[in-house]
């Protein structure tokens, strides 16, 4: 079975898609319930086996009532997609006013989300992989978190930390058959960041850093993390693989 984060569109929905149409039972998560629930309804509507759970990530207590209700519909968890990133339901994607400006009042809405919502959702996912000797574990990070980018200092932070975290589980459990990596995306085209790269003069700017020059699709990402998920990824760990159209290929 396959759970993923903030799977109720965009890149997360392309995630469940294609690990459906692969045969995965697959529980949506989604800070909003609506959205989890439409991106089920088309999974079983396809013939696959999927379910939805509402639940706030940042929260611990939340994710154990998901992982609670994905146990009793499928049995456990064999691969965790940590998706759910930005700020979390207030979904900005840029960082308003200055870093020496803010307060910490100000950086809870990205730290939560990106670093403690796959703290929260890989550590009560590893017991059991580890009693079953096997699990995937893939996080969505960005590619700001590799190499920093002045206006989003602390998501790069927070982007920073999940792919040290997904980096330091890997070597912690890879004795008991768990593999862990990462996917560091720029931007892609999704309804977060469609009120940004819809304004043509921002678009031909953010073009110009990119090799290929377009913008990502949701599937560029979904592809990679698919094929983590399956057995011929089983002897990579550890990775953080960078889905950015060349945005930072020299690093």
């Amino acid at each position: 079975m396959a759970l993923v984060t903030g799977a109720g569109q965009g890149v997360g929905a392309q995630i469940a898609r294609n690990l459906a149409n692969c045969g995965a039972a697959v529980v949506v998560n989604d800070f909003y319930g609506e959205r989890a629930k439409a991106v089920a309804v088309e999974l079983t509507s396809a013939g696959a086996t999927a379910v939805d759970v509402a639940s706030d990530v940042s929260d611990y207590n939340d994710v154990q009532r998901m992982f609670t209700t994905a146990e009793e519909h499928f049995g456990h968890v064999d691969i965790l997609v940590n998706n759910a990133g930005n700020a979390g339901p207030s979904e900005s994607i840029v960082e308003t006013v200055p870093f020496w400006e803010t307060s910490p009042g100000d950086w809870d809405r990205w730290m939560k989300v990106n670093y403690y919502g796959v703290l929260n959702s890989t550590r009560l996912a590893l017991p059991g992989m580890v009693e079953r000797r096997f699990g995937r574990i893939i996080t969505i990070v960005s590619d700001a978190g590799r190499v920093g980018e002045p206006n989003f200092v602390v998501y790069s932070g927070a982007k920073a930390g999940a792919m040290g975290l997904t980096r330091s589980v890997a070597k912690a459990v890879g004795r008991y058959q768990i593999t862990a990596n990462s996917i560091a995306l720029a931007t892609i085209e999704t309804p977060t960041t469609a009120p940004v790269i819809q304004n043509e003069a921002v678009r031909k700017e953010m073009l110009k850093h990119y090799t290929i020059r377009r913008l990502g699709q949701p599937a560029d990402a979904a592809g990679l993390a698919l094929f983590l998920a399956s057995d011929a990824a089983s002897w990579i760990t550890g990775q953080t693989y960078p889905v950015n159209g060349g945005y930072s290929f020299s690093l």
